[in-house]
Formats: structure tokens, sequence, C-alpha cells
């Protein structure tokens, strides 16, 4: 499986290297591969929903338990077949979209390599790895939401959407790295089978919380819906990849994989079962009132990932059931109605619905495929939407502990998805015929291949659900349920509860839209009360939050970074000698048993010298005497170094002092005549501060001196110098040796600082 995803990355590359002649059909060209794909997962269908699936391990660094795992069983299968079989149809259907477009080099490699990305994440098996997916993914859509980056509109969009989404998977990261200390592995297969003691651990509940909302993140549950509105400035092919097949549903599918670890708690069922039926019912209720073709799909995508982290949340084997034949469901519909939406949107010259009408006359092909998809969006037969809600309805009704909350916001959202269904459809495609920017019209084979596909595969699976049910929905509800599913997936279920729900649904579903389409001022109104209660929005929040932390970050920055280097540095001394005498103080029982002897006293008298030189540098009024002033102190501390038989520290300091007061006496002549700068009260306080700072980096010494935490490391250098290293200077050993990169860093910046210099020197004047 690894090399699959080592195929997509020389394909995505390939893209900027192919001939000149073959760049027009490079869409076709990237979805043939995409068929391959799906080609070789479905002939694994039967070796992935066998038991446990195929697992592949590749050892990386398995002491701290991270190698590379790539699983294929009957969930990750589910993912992979939506994501190369849409993606065959989406890349078909952007050879034609994209044709007039600049840039496409690009687009077709962020697509490309997406489909990758997300390939790898659904056949992860390690969560550090699916984490490194999910970020890439994300990184990913922000460069395909910004493609048209000229539209402020799709930068903010973009940005707004990596922000959110990062941010998430920096969660889900810190909650993974939670319960992955619990069980001291990041293993899917480790966890599953420490999901009790999991369970039992305090670190559970905030580790739970984390993950939680790095999915909700990513599948735009409430509160954090309001980006995959903003999303829908990339071009139509990404959105119907990337924001209703694909990467919306990557929240999904981590939810699903973790079910069997983290799900069967009163935690885990509450909390994605509320957030899950109120985005659900947000979603669908905010849809209707949406005037862009696209953004009524993003809504009602938000409700329809609402649904499934709703019947994830309910956790029982009939919700699983409904949710995983609900992906396939809403893959279908909604990725086929963004076609539709986009080539509306090139054929007529717009995607406001208020200019739209009668284009079943124009687009007669278009209509149909369009009310089997609004079908199915809507839940009615005979498609595969219709068996997907009854069995919705029937889990909602099985939903312990909040089952008529969530029944209630269910069967409304429900209701309005009926209600926008018609809208949809009516509003486009009969009634009057709209005032177009362009004549349309219906040219255009791949634009109608992906829709025309997903619909007629929606209508053959909803008269013949079993194929799929065997085939699919078995294998991955038993995955997720860790146990053997045997599941009978019928359109017709007879006359019950189920029904009645169903009948009421589309019932006032119909009333809603034909008052709405009837009377054009119950919508208005509708809207301006909804501007009135929803008065503040998430966009604006996220927005206004963003400006004001940038706001006080300008202010800050002004203020901590100010220019003046003395008041830096004042401030890094001070803080440094707060901390350190606070820890003076907290281990004020030290006993100082030095015993100080001024013998030699030639040594004493060169101590004493040094001192006064640094005084006298720090008092005098001649730049000159302050040089020489500090050149004794140095040359001074260069002797004692020696007297200690430090010889090479003696050199290096000889040296280097040496060039100093070169330096200082060729550069500071040249500066303007020595004056006074600093006021009195100024001098105090250096002096203060100076004193404060150098007191306690003596205690500190003499401390030192006294503390032995664990054996000297002096001793191993000792011990290996000879032996090891063949060298009876230590000192030298350590610098070549035992510190050979630091001692190389060191020189590779010496030698670039000369060839700096060298190159200014050699710089004539212009």
């Amino acid at each position: 499986m690894q090399y699959i995803l080592l195929v997509y990355l020389v394909f995505a590359l390939g893209i900027f290297v192919i001939p000149r002649w073959l760049k027009k059909h490079v869409g076709i060209v990237l979805a043939v591969v995409q068929a391959l794909f799906f080609v070789y997962f479905f002939s694994r269908i039967s070796d992935a929903t066998n038991g446990s699936g195929l697992l592949t391990v590749i050892e990386w660094l398995p002491q701290i338990g991270l190698n590379l795992e790539f699983s294929l069983n009957g969930l990750s299968l589910v993912f992979a077949l939506l994501i190369t079989g849409i993606g065959t149809l989406v890349f078909l259907y952007a050879s034609a979209y994209m044709k007039s477009y600049e840039g496409t080099d690009k687009f077709y490699f962020y697509l490309f390599l997406f489909g990758g990305a997300m390939l790898g994440l659904v056949l992860s098996a390690n969560l550090i790895q699916l984490f490194v997916f999910w970020e890439l993914t994300s990184f990913l859509s922000f460069l395909l939401i910004a493609f048209f980056h000229k539209k402020e509109l799709a930068r903010k969009a973009a940005f707004q959407s990596l922000f959110v989404t990062a941010f998430g998977g920096l969660l889900l990261l810190t909650g993974v790295l939670l319960i992955g200390s619990v069980v001291g592995s990041y293993s899917v297969g480790d966890w599953l089978q420490h999901a009790q003691s999991i369970k039992n651990s305090k670190l559970y509940v905030p580790g739970l919380l984390l993950i939680l909302a790095g999915a909700f993140t990513k599948s735009a549950q409430f509160p954090f819906h309001f980006w995959l509105p903003g999303a829908m400035q990339a071009p139509t092919p990404v959105s119907a990849y990337l924001h209703s097949a694909t990467m919306v549903k990557a929240g999904v599918f981590l939810l699903a994989l973790l079910s069997p670890v983290l799900g069967g708690t009163d935690e885990w069922t509450y909390i994605i079962t509320l957030v899950g039926v109120t985005t659900m019912f947000l979603g669908a209720y905010f849809s209707i009132t949406q005037t862009d073709l696209k953004a009524i799909l993003a809504y009602t995508t938000i409700s329809s990932l609402g649904m499934l982290v709703l019947l994830i949340g309910i956790d029982t084997t009939l919700s699983i059931k409904a949710a995983i034949l609900f992906l396939f469901v809403h893959a279908f519909y909604k990725a086929a109605l963004f076609m539709v939406a986009g080539f509306i949107d090139k054929k007529t010259g717009t995607r406001e619905l208020s200019k739209l009408g009668g284009l079943y006359k124009h687009m007669p092909i278009t209509f149909v495929i369009s009310v089997l998809a609004l079908l199915s969006m809507a839940g009615l037969p005979p498609t595969l939407g219709f068996l997907g809600k009854e069995l919705i309805y029937e889990a909602k009704m099985q939903s312990p502990g909040i089952s008529s909350l969530v029944l209630i916001l269910g069967v409304g959202g429900n209701i309005l998805m009926v209600a926008v269904s018609m809208y949809f459809m009516v509003k486009v495609f009969l009634g009057k015929e709209g005032d177009y920017p362009k004549k349309s019209n219906e040219k255009g084979f791949l634009y109608l291949l992906g829709p025309g596909v997903l619909t007629l595969l929606s209508l053959l699976l909803g008269l013949s659900p079993a194929v799929l049910g065997d085939a699919l929905v078995e294998p991955a509800i038993s995955t997720i349920r860790k146990e053997m599913i045997d599941i009978d997936l019928q359109l017709w279920h007879g006359f019950n509860d189920v029904f009645l729900l169903s009948l009421l649904t589309v019932m006032v579903g119909m009333a809603i839209f034909i008052i709405v389409y009837k009377r054009k001022q119950f919508l208005v109104k509708w809207r301006s009360i909804n501007s009135y209660i929803f008065s503040i929005k998430f966009a604006d929040i996220f927005s206004k939050s963003l400006e004001g932390f940038l706001n006080f970050s300008e202010r800050n920055t002004k203020r901590l970074q100010h220019g003046y280097h003395r008041y830096y540095i004042l401030t890094v001394v001070l803080f440094a000698s707060v901390l350190l005498w606070f820890q003076v103080y907290v281990t004020r029982n030290w006993v100082f048993d030095i015993q100080f002897s001024l013998t030699p006293l030639y040594i004493s008298g060169l101590v004493a010298i040094v001192a006064c030189s640094a005084l006298y540098a720090a008092i005098a009024k001649s730049r000159l005497a302050t040089i020489i002033s500090m050149g004794v102190t140095g040359y001074g501390i260069s002797l004692i170094y020696l007297y200690y038989s430090a010889v090479d520290l003696a050199i290096t300091q000889i040296l280097v002092e040496t060039l100093i007061v070169v330096m200082f006496v060729l550069v500071l002549q040249r500066m303007p005549h020595f004056s006074t700068l600093s006021s009195k009260l100024t001098r105090v306080r250096d002096l203060i501060i100076a004193a404060f700072f150098g007191s306690v980096m003596t205690v500190l010494a003499i401390k030192a001196l006294h503390v032995e935490l664990s054996e000297p490391i002096s001793n191993l250098m000792l011990e290996n110098s000879f032996v090891k290293a063949h060298g009876k200077n230590v000192v030298n050993v350590i610098l070549v040796d035992f510190r050979a990169l630091d001692t190389l860093g060191e020189v590779t910046v010496l030698v670039i600082a000369a060839m700096g210099v060298f190159i200014l020197l050699k710089t004539k004047k212009a």
C-alpha cells in the first residue's frame, strides 16, 4: 500500500514535466490513474473484508512506538473506493471545467496530491502517521481553496479553513499523545487491545475531548462549521471532491476508526450525539435561505456531516449501519450536485437562484440527473437516499438517553432537506425562464459524465441495496463493531413507525417548499428573522478575534521590541538575576565551607588588578583608557588560566583579546568624540543591576563547586580520551572528537564571517 502513495507522488510531480501536447489532457491521464487504483481496491474486496484485513508494518522507530503501518479493512476500503472512484469522475470533470483557466498544472498537482494524502489518511494504522496525512490534507485544501488567489474572498476563505482545520489537527495530535501515553503506543491495533485501560484512565476525558475537537473541526461540526461555506470560493471540482466526498469525511472516518476504543461511554455518546444533531439541524435550516447554488450545497453538506457524526455518536449496530450507508448516499448525490452547479454556472454565467429558471428546456439531461440527485438528497424512493433515511430514522428512535431530542431535531432537519431539494429543483429547472448572462446549452460530455454515473449508481443501488450491503457495508460495520455483523438492506420495510415518520417528513417538507415558493415575501421575512436572531456570525467572530489578536500583538510588539539594545540586555540580565537569586533562596540551607587563601600572593594581586581594571573601564571618560583597561582585564584572566594549566584556554583568550583590542582601537577612533550620554540616575541604576547580577553569578559559581548531582562527565572524558580518541590532550580531544559537530559549527560560522568581511573589504565604493 505504501507503493500506491509513492505512485501518487511520482505522478503529481510528473505533471510539471509531461510533454506540451499532453498538457491539455492531464486531467484525463490522472483520471485514468485514479481509475486503475479504484480497480485495484475493488479487486481486493475479498482480502480486505476477510477477518482483520490486510496489514503492512514497516519498522521506523519501534523503540518509541513509531512505525509506518498501513491497513486495508472493511472501513478503510469504503473510503478508499470513494476517494479513487469519485476522484476518477472529478478529474474527468475538471479536464473540461478547468480548460479556460491559467495555472492548471498547479491545480492538478494539488488535487492529485490531495487524493494521495487522503488515501494515506484512511489507510494509516498508526495515529501519528495518520496525523501527518491529516495535516497534509488541510494544507492542500488551503492551496486549492486559494486557487483564485487574486480574489480577496478566496484568500480569506483559504486562510480561515487552514486556521480552523490545522488548529484542530494540533488538538488531535495532543489528544493522541495523551491516549498514547496510557498504552505506550500509537498503533490503532494496540489501542484496540487496551481499550478498557484507556477508558479507565484519568487521561481518557481530556484525550477524548481533544480528539473530538480535531474531528469536529475537520468535518465542519458546530461551532466550527463556518469555514465550509467560505470554502466554496474554490473551483467546483474541489468542492465536488474535497468538500463533499473526501476531506470533510476525514473527521467521520476518525470517529468510526476510534469508536471501538473510545466509544461506549456517556461522554462519547452525549457529546458526539448533541454536536451532530445540532449541526444537522442548523445546516439544513440555513440552507433554505441561501441564494447561491454552491452555498445551498455547502450548508446541506454541513447538515449531512452532522447526521453522520450523530449516527456514530448513537453508537449502536443499527446507527453504524445507517452511517456507512449514508456515506455512499451523500457522496453520490452531493458530488453530482456540485458538478451540476458548476456546469450550470459555466453555461449560464450565474449561480444565483434569482437569475435562474426554466433550464429544463435548454439542459434536459442535466435536469434528469439533478432530479435523481435531489430525490436522493430528499430521501425519496426509489433512490439509495430513501433507504438511508429509513435506516437513520430507525437508528434515531433507538438513540440511548436523548432519543426524543435527537428524533425531533433529526426529523426537523430532514423536513428542511426535503424543502430545499424541491426548492432547488423548481427554482433552477422549472418555472419562468431566467435572465442568463450567457446563452445556455448542454454541450460538454465530460461535464455530465460524473453526475450521470453517480446518480445512476444511486438509483441502481437503491433498487438493489443488497449488492452494496453484502460487499461493503457489512464488512465496514464488522470492522467498527469488532464482530461479524449480518445485515439485510431492503428498499421497503413495510408500514411501521419509521415509514410514518418518513411520510410526515415528506408532507411537511413539501408544505414548507410550497409556502416558500409561492409566497416570496415569506422567504424574505425568514431571512430578515435569521439576520436578527443570528446577528452574530461565527465567521465574523473568527475574523474579529483574529484581527483583535493581531492588534494586541502589534501593540505588545512595539512595547517589547522597541529597538533599544540597552533595555534588551537589562531585561535579560535582570530577570536572570531574579530567578537565580530565587533559586539560591530556595536552596539556602547550603553550607558554605570553602577555605579562602591569599596564597600565592601573585595570583591574588593579579585578581585585584583585573578587578580594578574592570572598575576603571566602567568609570573612565577616555575611550583609549577604557580599551586599555578592558585589555588588562582580558590578559589578566588569560594569565590565571595559564597558572591553572589551561594552556589552550589561555592561548585562545590572548588571541581573542588581542583582536578585540586592535579592532576597538581601529573602530572607536573613528567614532564621534567621547561624551556622557547617560544621566547620573541611569548610571546608578546600571550599577545596581550589574552588582545584582555579578553577585548572584559569584554565589552560583561557588555553589557549583559543591553540587554533585551525578558522576562528573569529566571522568568519562579522561577515561576515553586516549583509549578511544588516541589523544593525550583531553581538551583537544573534546573539541575535535567528543564535540566534533559543535566545533564544526563554530568553524563554519567563523569561515562565513571571514568571507563576509573579505567581500566587504573588496567591494568598491559606488
